[in-house]
């Protein structure tokens, strides 16, 4: 691998990054945040719903460890 100066590299990221990238177009760009927010959304209410479900398993099966409960007394 050829030894380029610091100026030459500079030079050359440089011209790399404006010609040899595809930069996405403002449609691209909106579309595909549009997009992340969707799944944001439905990734938020899919973890919502199981920890949901889990702490109900979870609350169920502890309330069978501890057995029935005895009805609070009234009190005067």
């Amino acid at each position: 691998m050829a030894k380029v100066s610091p100026g030459e590299f500079v030079r050359q990221v440089r011209l790399e990054g404006i010609t040899r990238v595809h930069w996405p177009t403002r449609k691209e760009t909106v579309s595909t945040a549009i997009m992340v927010l969707i799944m944001t959304l439905i990734l938020a209410l899919f973890f919502t719903g199981t920890d949901g479900f889990f702490y109900a398993a979870v609350k169920f099966l502890l309330g069978l460890l501890s057995g029935p409960t005895a009805p609070a007394a009234p009190q005067a």
